[in-house]
């Protein structure tokens, strides 16, 4: 088993791994919270990969590589993002300031909210 310290590496290597042998691929994730450390493993069954972090920075790329892997297990084609439509109607129609009523202006209280109750005393 080796260790990869390089989040970039392990990224690289995880990804071609997985593509080289998508059957025999397994991906474990662990996570220990009494040290606070995660654990990535990959294997193919002849080689094994890991990264190991105690860092919360690696979170947002975990996830990264998180959906890259599963996009890559569903075995589809992404689809093309659908044409926006040349024109939109507009669900408001447009009144220039100067023909628009004026809006009143409402004063809110300063302070709001609700009073606090006193304890009841012991006796």
């Amino acid at each position: 088993m080796v260790y990869i310290h390089s989040w970039a590496e392990f990224q690289d290597a995880a990804e071609a791994l997985y593509t080289r042998s998508p059957n025999t691929a397994r991906y474990v994730v662990k996570w220990k919270s009494a040290e606070g450390k995660l654990v990535l493993k990959i294997t193919d069954d002849a080689t094994c990969i890991k990264f190991k972090t105690y860092s919360s920075i690696f979170l947002n790329r975990f996830e990264a590589l998180n959906l890259s892997l599963i996009d890559k297990m569903q075995n589809r084609r992404k689809k093309p993002p659908k044409p926006m439509p040349e024109q939109l109607t507009p669900a408001v129609e447009y009144v220039p300031e100067a023909a628009a009523p004026p809006i009143p202006i409402q004063s809110a209280p300063t302070a709001g909210g609700v009073k606090k109750k006193k304890p009841k005393k012991k006796k």
